[in-house]
Formats: C-alpha cells, structure tokens, sequence
C-alpha cells in the first residue's frame, strides 16, 4: 500500500515538474518580454526583399485549391435490362462513386491540379456481366463558366465469383488560369448520356 502511494506522489509529483517547465519554456513564444520580439513586429520588409522572396519561394501546394464534388444526380448509375427502368428485379448493374480528392500546385497565376475518384460497380439480380464501362466526367467551372469538361471510359472487370470490382480514375496537370477571387469547382459523376 506505502509502495503504491510513493509511486503515486512521484509520478504527480513529475507531471507538475512537467507542467511548470513547460510554462517557462513558453515565454519566448508568447511574448515573454523579449526586445527582438517588438522589432520583429514592427519590421517592414523592402520592396527589393519581397521580390528576393516571391523568386525563391518554392510553389504554392494546396493553398488555392478548388473544392471537388460529385455533381447532383452523377453519384450513381443504374442499368436495366429489357427496358425495365426502375424494376429492381431487372437491375443488371450499378455504380457509385465512394470517394474523390485533388491536390493543386499555384505557380504563375496557374491552378494545377490533379484530380481523382475512387468507385464500385456491382452486379444486380439480373447481373451476369464480366466487364462493365463506367462512364466518368471531369470538369472545372470558373465563375459559373465550364474551362474544362472531359468524360472518360473506365473499363472494370468483374471476375467471378465477385459480385463487384472497383475502378479509380486519375486525371493529372489540368491547369486553370486564376487571378484570386474566382469561384472554382471541380465536378466529378458519372455520365451516361450518349
């Protein structure tokens, strides 16, 4: 019981020393009174320095990169066979989009983006397909304005037993011209129009 209670005062005892180090070791960052801290805040580069810096810089990653979404009423596809639209009996396959990512590089008042999306096809109750084309568009709206539009056919192969595979659809160095302030969005979905 002693050994158990000792044990307990030195592992309290090491988490305030913890504490109270931390808290000194803070001061620099917080402000602790430093006079370098007050000249920093006061400094204003020059113009010369600011084109040292934007020359040297490495690219912007990220920092300007349009948001992706499956455009309403493209997150699914759906195939009848016979012409029984809408009889779920008679649904040979479907498809769905699971996920969707891009990553940007700002350089040169250029957006470069790569754009993806991962998604599953899968045999219905009338579903005896081996191979499936999933059809998927891409595009980019600039102020309400499409400046790319790209559809793709992704062939996925069913191996039976499987009742479903999945596809991934990569799209690289699409590049949107950008000046700030414009609304950009990537569109993804499935398109089964002819």
């Amino acid at each position: 019981m002693t050994t158990t209670l000792t044990t307990t005062l030195r592992f309290a005892s090491l988490g305030a020393m913890a504490v109270l180090l931390a808290g000194c070791s803070m001061g620099g960052l917080m402000g602790g009174g430093s006079r370098d801290t007050a000249q920093l805040q006061n400094a204003t580069a020059t113009p010369a320095a600011v084109a040292q810096a934007q020359t040297s810089a490495l690219p912007v990653i990220a920092t300007e990169c349009p948001p992706i979404k499956v455009r309403l009423g493209g997150e699914a596809m759906f195939y009848y066979g016979g012409g029984r639209t809408g009889d779920a009996k008679s649904l040979q396959y479907q498809g769905v989009i699971d996920e969707t990512s891009r990553n940007c590089v700002v350089s040169n008042g250029q957006i470069t983006v790569n754009m993806g999306v991962t998604g599953r096809v899968l045999l219905g109750p009338a579903g005896k397909q081996t191979s499936v084309n999933a059809p998927i568009r891409f595009a980019v709206e600039r102020d309400g304005q499409a400046i790319f539009s790209e559809k793709y056919t992704i062939p996925v192969a069913i191996t039976p037993p499987a009742q479903s595979a999945e596809f991934v659809k990569v799209v690289n160095s699409v590049n949107i011209p950008y000046l700030g302030g414009e609304n950009i969005t990537i569109w993804v979905g499935f398109d089964t129009r002819g």
